[in-house]
C-alpha cells in the first residue's frame, strides 16, 4: 500500500457484507491500511483541476466547480457504483481483495472482504473485484479477477456465478461489465489479474475478448480485436456499445453497433487518446454515459468528456491515473477512483437511465 499504518483506523475496518454479515479476509494484515478520512469533513479539500477545452462544457459542468477529496490511502481504486436504497457509494480496491463502502453520513468503511479472490493460494497480480454494477433489484455484480468470473453477491454472503467459461476455459480476469435493459451482461476480460498477464501459465484463453452473457446464461464472444479491453458503457439508447482500450501504443474508444440479437457490427474508433498519453497520467480505463449521450472516461489526464460526436470537451485532471467513474445521489454527482483517491464533483448532466 502506498500509505501509512493507522491503529485508529485498523479498529474500524473490520471485514463486514453489504448487510453486515462477517466474511473470512483473504488478506488480514491489510485491514490496516491507513485510510483517510474516516468520517466525512464538514468541507471537503478541493484537489485536481478542470479544464475547460470547449464552450460546450459549460453546460455539463457549471464554470467555477471543483473536485473534492473524499478519502484516500487506497492500493488501486475501481468500479464505482451508487446503491440508490441505501444511499451509499461502493467501489473495488483491486489489490487489496476489498469492496469499501462510502457515504455523507458514515464515510469510509468495509462493505466486502474478501470481494475477487475467495480462495487461498494468493497467485494473483490483482486478485479483487474490479468493474461493479447492479441488476434491477440493485444486486451488486461484480468482475472477480481472482475468481475469473462475473458473479452476483447474495443477501446470505454468497457468490452467484453469472459467467464463469467461454467454450470450457476460464476467462483471464474480468474487469468491467455494463447492463442493458433487457438483462443482457456486457463484459471485457484482458489479462490483467494474472501474473505475467498474457504469459501467465494460468491463461487458458489465447486472447482477450468482449463478451456478451444473456439473461438464459448463455455467454458469447463479440469481439477478439481488442489486445487490452478495458471499460465497457452503452449509449442512452443502447444502440452503441463503447469499449475502452488501455495499450498506450493504442490509447482507443472503440464504438460497436449494438445488432438486434445483442451481438455487436464491425467496430470503429471513436477517439484515439493515444498523442495524450506522452506527458498524462492513465490510460483509457472505465467510462460511463450521461443522459445527453456524452462519454466521461478515464484516460491520460484524468476524466476526459467527450461529446457523441467524438469531440474533447473537457478534462477532470485528478493528477493521477484515474481507473473509473460513476454517478450517484440525484444523478448529477460524479464520483471519481483515481488510484489511491476517491473524489466527486458537481455536474449539470445526469447519467444514462437515471431514474427521475
Amino acid at each position: 500500500m502506498k500509505s501509512n499504518l493507522s491503529r485508529t483506523l485498523a479498529s474500524c475496518l473490520a471485514a463486514t457484507l453489504l448487510g453486515h454479515t462477517h466474511l473470512q479476509a483473504a488478506r488480514p494484515e491489510l485491514a490496516a491500511a491507513a485510510l483517510k478520512p474516516s468520517k466525512p469533513a464538514p468541507q471537503y479539500a478541493t484537489t485536481g483541476r478542470v479544464e475547460r477545452l470547449a464552450p460546450e462544457f459549460d453546460a455539463l459542468v457549471a464554470p467555477g466547480t471543483e473536485m473534492e477529496l473524499l478519502a484516500e490511502g487506497f492500493d488501486w481504486s475501481e468500479g464505482p457504483v451508487w446503491i440508490r436504497k441505501n444511499r451509499e457509494l461502493l467501489f473495488s480496491d483491486v489489490p487489496v481483495n476489498k469492496v469499501y463502502r462510502w457515504t455523507e453520513k458514515d464515510g469510509l468503511s468495509v462493505a466486502l472482504n474478501p470481494s475477487g479472490y475467495t480462495g487461498q493460494a494468493l497467485k494473483f497480480r490483482e486478485q479483487g473485484s474490479n468493474g461493479l454494477t447492479t441488476d434491477r433489484g440493485e444486486r451488486l455484480i461484480l468482475c472477480q479477477h481472482g475468481n475469473r468470473q462475473i458473479a452476483r453477491l447474495e443477501a446470505d454472503g454468497r457468490f452467484t456465478p453469472l459467467a464463469e467459461h467461454y467454450q470450457g476455459r476460464r476467462f483471464n480476469s474480468p474487469n468491467d461489465l455494463c447492463l442493458a435493459s433487457n438483462g443482457n451482461i456486457y463484459f471485457t476480460d484482458p489479462p490483467y489479474g494474472l501474473d505475467g498477464m498474457n504469459n501467465s501459465p494460468l491463461k487458458e484463453l489465447m486472447f482477450n475478448g468482449v463478451y456478451l452473457r444473456r439473461p438464459s446464461g448463455e455467454v458469447v464472444l463479440i469481439s477478439r480485436k481488442l489486445d487490452f479491453p478495458n471499460g465497457i458503457a452503452l449509449s442512452p439508447d443502447e444502440k452503441t456499445l463503447y469499449v475502452n482500450q488501455s495499450d498506450s501504443k493504442a490509447a482507443t474508444i472503440t464504438a460497436f453497433p449494438v445488432l438486434p440479437d445483442g451481438t455487436v457490427g464491425e467496430g470503429r474508433v471513436f477517439f484515439d487518446a493515444t498523442p495524450r498519453v506522452a506527458g498524462n497520467k492513465g490510460l483509457p480505463d472505465g467510462l460511463k454515459v450521461d443522459e445527453r449521450g456524452n462519454l466521461w472516461t478515464s484516460g491520460p489526464g484524468g476524466i476526459l468528456v467527450i461529446s457523441p460526436e467524438g469531440k474533447l470537451l473537457g478534462v477532470l485532471n485528478t493528477g493521477e491515473a484515474t481507473a473509473n467513474c460513476a454517478w450517484g445521489n440525484d444523478g448529477r454527482t460524479l464520483y471519481i477512483t483515481a488510484d489511491s483517491k476517491l473524489i466527486r464533483i458537481r455536474t449539470l448532466s445526469r447519467g444514462a437511465h437515471w431514474p427521475r
